[in-house]
C-alpha cells in the first residue's frame, strides 16, 4: 500500500517537475524580450527542479539523500535568480530590451549617471 501511494506520488512530482522544466524551455523559446525570457528562465524552472528532487527523494527512501537533495535545491534558489538579474542588466546596458513594455524604468537614471562618469 505504502509503496503504491509513494510510486504515485513520485510519478507526479516527475509528471509536473518536467512540465515546468518543459514551460521554462519553451517561455525562453517563445517570450519576446529579454526580461520575459529571464523570467521564464528562474521562475518555473526552479519549481521544476525542487519537483523532480522531491520525486528521487520519495523514490530512494533514505534520509541520507535529503540534505544532498535540499543543498542542490537551494544552490540553484540562489544562482538562478543572481545569473538572471546579471543577464538582464547586460541586456539593458546593451540595449537588448523592449522599453515599451516596461511600466517603470528604474534602471535608466543610475545607468546614465554611471555612464557620465566614465566619460
Amino acid at each position: 500500500m505504502w509503496e503504491t501511494i509513494r510510486d504515485i506520488a513520485t510519478a507526479l512530482c516527475l509528471v509536473v517537475g518536467s512540465l515546468m522544466s518543459f514551460a521554462a524551455a519553451l517561455g525562453m523559446l517563445r517570450f519576446p524580450d529579454l526580461l520575459s525570457r529571464m523570467h521564464a528562465a528562474t521562475k518555473p524552472q526552479v519549481l521544476g527542479l525542487l519537483l523532480l528532487l522531491m520525486a528521487v527523494a520519495l523514490q530512494t527512501g533514505s534520509w541520507a539523500t535529503v540534505p544532498i537533495l535540499i543543498f542542490a535545491w537551494l544552490l540553484q534558489l540562489v544562482t538562478a535568480p543572481v545569473s538572471a538579474h546579471m543577464v538582464s542588466r547586460a541586456g539593458y546596458r546593451t540595449r537588448h530590451l523592449n522599453r515599451e513594455t516596461l511600466e517603470r524604468d528604474e534602471l535608466d537614471a543610475v545607468v546614465a549617471a554611471h555612464s557620465d562618469r566614465e566619460d
